[in-house]
Protein backbone atom coordinates (compact mmCIF):
# COMPACT_ATOMS: atom_id res chain seq x y z
CA UNK A 1 0.00 0.00 0.00
CA UNK A 2 2.81 2.39 0.57
CA UNK A 3 4.79 1.87 -2.61
CA UNK A 4 1.89 2.77 -4.35
CA UNK A 5 1.30 6.15 -2.33
CA UNK A 6 4.65 6.39 -2.74
CA UNK A 7 4.62 6.30 -6.96
CA UNK A 8 1.00 8.59 -6.84
CA UNK A 9 3.37 11.12 -4.69
CA UNK A 10 6.24 11.03 -7.32
CA UNK A 11 3.59 11.21 -9.94
CA UNK A 12 1.85 14.72 -8.34
CA UNK A 13 5.25 16.03 -8.00
CA UNK A 14 6.76 15.49 -11.41
CA UNK A 15 3.57 16.64 -13.18
CA UNK A 16 4.00 20.09 -10.94
CA UNK A 17 7.65 20.40 -11.78
CA UNK A 18 6.60 19.90 -15.42
CA UNK A 19 3.72 22.55 -14.61
CA UNK A 20 5.96 25.04 -13.44
CA UNK A 21 8.41 24.59 -16.10
CA UNK A 22 6.27 25.28 -18.59
CA UNK A 23 4.60 28.09 -16.70
CA UNK A 24 8.04 29.39 -15.94
CA UNK A 25 8.56 29.86 -19.98
CA UNK A 26 5.24 31.45 -20.55
CA UNK A 27 6.25 33.66 -18.44
CA UNK A 28 9.56 34.38 -20.10
CA UNK A 29 7.80 34.11 -23.49
CA UNK A 30 5.27 36.98 -22.63
CA UNK A 31 7.83 38.95 -20.85
CA UNK A 32 9.65 39.11 -24.41
CA UNK A 33 6.78 39.72 -26.21
CA UNK A 34 5.78 42.93 -24.38
CA UNK A 35 9.22 43.99 -24.41
CA UNK A 36 9.22 43.67 -28.02
CA UNK A 37 6.14 45.72 -28.64
CA UNK A 38 6.89 48.41 -26.10
CA UNK A 39 9.97 48.56 -28.43
CA UNK A 40 8.24 48.95 -31.30
CA UNK A 41 5.53 51.54 -30.11
CA UNK A 42 8.61 53.58 -29.44
CA UNK A 43 10.40 53.58 -32.62
CA UNK A 44 6.35 53.77 -34.50
CA UNK A 45 6.18 57.24 -32.39
CA UNK A 46 9.94 58.30 -33.14
CA UNK A 47 9.40 57.71 -36.35
CA UNK A 48 6.13 59.58 -36.82
CA UNK A 49 7.17 62.30 -34.60
CA UNK A 50 10.02 62.75 -37.13
CA UNK A 51 7.70 62.41 -39.90
CA UNK A 52 5.11 64.88 -38.62
CA UNK A 53 8.13 67.34 -38.16
CA UNK A 54 9.23 67.15 -41.48
CA UNK A 55 6.16 67.45 -43.29
CA UNK A 56 5.34 70.52 -41.54
CA UNK A 57 8.93 71.88 -42.26
CA UNK A 58 8.07 71.14 -45.97
CA UNK A 59 7.95 73.92 -48.39
CA UNK A 60 5.80 72.63 -50.87
CA UNK A 61 2.38 70.74 -50.24
CA UNK A 62 4.46 67.69 -53.06
CA UNK A 63 6.90 67.50 -50.24
CA UNK A 64 4.94 66.92 -47.53
CA UNK A 65 2.55 64.23 -49.55
CA UNK A 66 6.13 62.93 -50.59
CA UNK A 67 7.38 62.39 -47.03
CA UNK A 68 4.24 61.20 -46.09
CA UNK A 69 3.36 58.52 -48.50
CA UNK A 70 7.34 57.62 -47.65
CA UNK A 71 6.47 57.02 -44.19
CA UNK A 72 3.36 55.28 -44.78
CA UNK A 73 5.20 52.65 -46.59
CA UNK A 74 7.73 52.07 -44.58
CA UNK A 75 5.16 52.37 -41.46
CA UNK A 76 3.18 49.72 -43.02
CA UNK A 77 6.38 47.49 -43.77
CA UNK A 78 7.67 47.77 -40.57
CA UNK A 79 4.07 46.74 -38.86
CA UNK A 80 3.96 43.67 -41.18
CA UNK A 81 7.21 42.91 -39.94
CA UNK A 82 6.53 43.63 -36.46
CA UNK A 83 3.73 40.90 -36.59
CA UNK A 84 5.58 38.00 -38.18
CA UNK A 85 8.34 38.74 -35.35
CA UNK A 86 6.09 38.55 -33.05
CA UNK A 87 3.91 35.54 -34.36
CA UNK A 88 7.05 33.85 -34.57
CA UNK A 89 8.02 34.57 -31.04
CA UNK A 90 4.64 32.97 -29.90
CA UNK A 91 4.99 30.01 -32.23
CA UNK A 92 8.45 29.64 -30.01
CA UNK A 93 7.21 30.08 -26.63
CA UNK A 94 3.71 27.36 -27.41
CA UNK A 95 7.07 24.96 -28.68
CA UNK A 96 8.34 25.52 -24.92
CA UNK A 97 5.53 25.14 -23.72
CA UNK A 98 5.07 21.48 -24.69
CA UNK A 99 8.90 20.43 -24.76
CA UNK A 100 8.77 20.02 -20.88
CA UNK A 101 5.90 17.50 -21.47
CA UNK A 102 7.25 15.72 -24.24
CA UNK A 103 9.12 13.11 -22.90
CA UNK A 104 5.78 12.17 -20.74
CA UNK A 105 3.81 11.89 -23.66
CA UNK A 106 5.87 9.66 -25.50
CA UNK A 107 5.93 7.05 -22.88
CA UNK A 108 1.86 6.87 -23.23
CA UNK A 109 1.61 5.37 -26.28
CA UNK A 110 4.38 2.70 -25.36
Amino acid sequence: MMNKFDELQKLVKDNMDLSMESLGTVSKGMQAIAAEVADYQKKSFDEGTAVAEKVVASQSIEKAFEAQSDYFKTAYEGFVGELTKIGEMYSDMSKGLIKPYEAMLGTIGK
